[in-house]
């Protein structure tokens, strides 16, 4: 058994949790969150302002740790670990959170975990579910990160595919843009799409049949781009074309990863764009089709959030693992860093 206190502050949410590793449940073992949301302040802009939600996260973080620890009935001194993400991100909003975990366990004489928040992701599924096993086969999809990897275990990844340029998540985000939409895209696109015919805008599908498993979104967002400039079609129409060629060459590209896994125990999907409902019905199929089942953990925890930090620094807290008061934020961190590089200049790690 373990509490940590999870802090996580990587893009625009600033979100601080209490995880309870031998809860039997999930509501138990997120004995208490808070996600401070910075939609209000991006909006304007169609996206996030680094410099904005930096200051931001300064302004809340330290009032929402005392409210957390509150709303869970527990002191600092109460905590096993103070776990705080140290990477990939925006690098100010990075560093705020990484100094508030430094102080914190250096004054409650703690030992401090630095998290990849990448890695927050690839567990969160054992977060909502500790009965899965390694290894899985995880298709991250995210604002800033588009992957496939195996998870062999803790600490444990092999990246199998990777985004040439974009990440599924930012080519949500500027469709929305493109349509009016408003931030955050991801869901607004989604809601739109539900109202539209998938097959009323002819979009390409980037690498389809190319037999190499990366990613490319770049030419499907400028192909949205010129189908609004035409002025014949309908938005919704538009977000449904979109979203569909977007799931055809996530499935096509996940599907030719997963021929050079072997062992999976199941298919998994985390990262903001894993809360598409559209998408997790297409990897639902796909899973199928190789005879495994598909995990996706709930959507509260898909996008970005503590208790995923605050777990995954349960794992490693379980596993003897501490690191030092003058660890490094660290605006871009592989999970898997001996993957051999890929061509494009808009790899993310």
């Amino acid at each position: 058994m373990a509490l940590i206190l999870g802090i996580e502050s990587s893009c625009d949410e600033t979100a601080v949790a209490v995880v309870d590793s031998a809860g039997l449940t999930l509501d138990a073992r997120i004995v208490a969150q808070r996600i401070a949301s910075q939609d209000a302040a991006h909006a304007p802009y169609g996206g996030v302002v680094p410099e904005i939600a930096a200051r931001a996260h300064a302004e809340v973080i330290a009032p929402m740790v005392g409210a957390v620890l509150a709303d869970a009935g527990l002191t600092l001194d109460d905590m096993d670990a103070i776990a705080a993400t140290a990477g990939p991100g925006l690098i100010g909003g990075v560093m705020v959170g990484l100094v508030t975990g430094k102080a914190l366990a250096m004054a409650a004489g703690k030992p401090l975990i630095a998290v990849n928040h990448l890695e927050g992701h690839a567990l969160s599924p054992r977060l909502a579910d500790p009965s899965l096993q390694y290894p899985y086969l995880l298709l991250l999809v995210s604002g800033g990160h588009c992957q496939v990897l195996e998870v062999r275990g803790l600490g444990q990844y092999r990246r199998l595919a990777t985004t040439i340029d974009d990440a599924l998540g930012e080519a949500f985000d500027k469709t929305a843009k493109i349509l009016g939409l408003g931030y955050p895209g991801g869901p607004a696109v989604e809601r739109m799409a539900r109202e539209g015919d998938a097959k009323a805008v002819r979009l390409p599908r980037p690498l389809v049949g190319s037999g190499e498993p990366h990613f490319s979104f770049a030419g499907l967002k400028s192909a949205v781009l010129r189908a609004k400039q035409a002025g014949i079609h309908a938005d919704a129409d538009i977000a449904a074309s979109f979203q569909q060629a977007a799931i055809d060459c996530v499935v096509d590209r996940t599907r030719i990863a997963m021929k050079a896994a072997h062992g999976m125990t199941a298919l998994v999907v985390a990262g903001g764009v894993a809360a598409n409902g559209a998408l997790r019905s297409a990897l639902e199929t796909l899973a199928g089709e190789a005879g495994l089942p598909l995990v996706a953990p709930p959507p509260r925890l898909c996008t970005d959030n503590a208790a995923m930090i605050g777990w995954a620094g349960a794992e490693r807290h379980a596993m003897g693992y501490s690191d030092a008061l003058d660890v490094a934020a660290r605006p871009r961190w592989p999970l898997d860093a001996d993957a051999a590089p890929v061509r494009g200049a808009g790899v993310k790690g």
